[in-house]
């Protein structure tokens, strides 16, 4: 199987790469890999095509930066490449989000999460709020719904927080059949199911749409739509400046604006049903 490299050039660093990764994470890439100056980013040559960096709109912004090249790769070792670059995370104290061949820590909760690709192990800045936020949340007897699941990490954290049910939805399929791995490897229990709004049946206590700007305006009334009157709905996956066209959305779907948190310009908002 052959595979190309695209290696991303950027300043500045730090903000960039993780905006880079992020919208990258949209695409069909299968692998990431940080290096000293920027991002590499590695996906079949079948799915590459000169139209495909059309739509990651941080390459034009006057803010960044960012350069890339490409080379092709005949092969390359993804399960040395994951180990090599997944660390755990640790979010106040309270809880580790690691991989299976990291040692287990004392932390009150202790998530496995096999790390297949970047996203949803709790290393981008959106994924991380949601979980830190879940820790504060009353998730006892909810009936949850992660929607856009990737790995399912933020339904694990609120099964292993106490709730009722949690339904588990994503387009992709890697991401259907990880999160059902996940599950198992954390002794929790759901519905995985693949495809997208259209898919949710069942009503929620607890909505989680970690997802990007412009499907969560586009879903937005679904979601809406399957919140039990009081419920909660937390919105990620957008930059701060994205954050008042989020509310105006909301305020459509008599969502109540409740707080909201923002790391390395990404947003974690947190909504009720009124």
């Amino acid at each position: 199987m052959i595979y190309i490299e695209y290696k991303f050039t950027i300043h500045p660093l730090q903000s960039g790469r993780d905006i880079l990764l992020a919208e990258l994470g949209e695409l069909p890439f299968e692998s990431f890999e940080d290096f000293d100056n920027g991002l590499l980013a590695y996906i079949e040559q079948t799915e590459d095509k000169d139209s495909l960096l059309e739509e990651v709109h941080v390459l034009k912004s006057d803010e960044f930066e960012i350069s890339y090249n490409k080379s092709t790769i005949e092969q390359v070792n993804w399960n040395e490449e994951w180990e090599k670059n997944f660390h755990p995370i640790h979010i106040d104290n309270r809880c580790t989000i690691r991989a299976p061949f990291h040692p287990k820590t004392k932390a009150e909760i202790d998530i496995i999460i096999e790390p297949k690709m970047s996203f949803g192990t709790g290393h981008h800045a959106t994924t991380y709020q949601i979980s830190e936020l879940l820790l504060d949340e009353d998730c006892e007897d909810k009936r949850v719904l992660d929607m856009g699941c990737g790995t399912g990490v933020l339904g694990i954290l609120a099964d292993i927080r106490g709730a009722k049910s949690v339904d588990y939805i994503d387009i992709d399929t890697w991401c259907v059949e990880n999160t059902e791995e996940n599950l198992e490897r954390n002794s929790c229990e759901g519905r995985v199911i693949l495809g997208g709004a259209e898919k949710i049946e069942n009503d929620y206590d607890l909505i989680l749409a970690n997802i990007n700007r412009n499907i969560l305006l586009e879903d937005m009334s679904t979601y809406t739509s399957h919140l039990v009157s009081g419920g909660i709905i937390y919105f990620s996956g957008f930059y701060k400046e994205d954050l008042e066209l989020i509310q105006k959305e909301a305020f459509k779907n008599e969502l109540t604006f409740v707080k909201n948190q923002v790391k390395e310009n990404w947003v974690a908002a947190k909504f009720t049903k009124n």
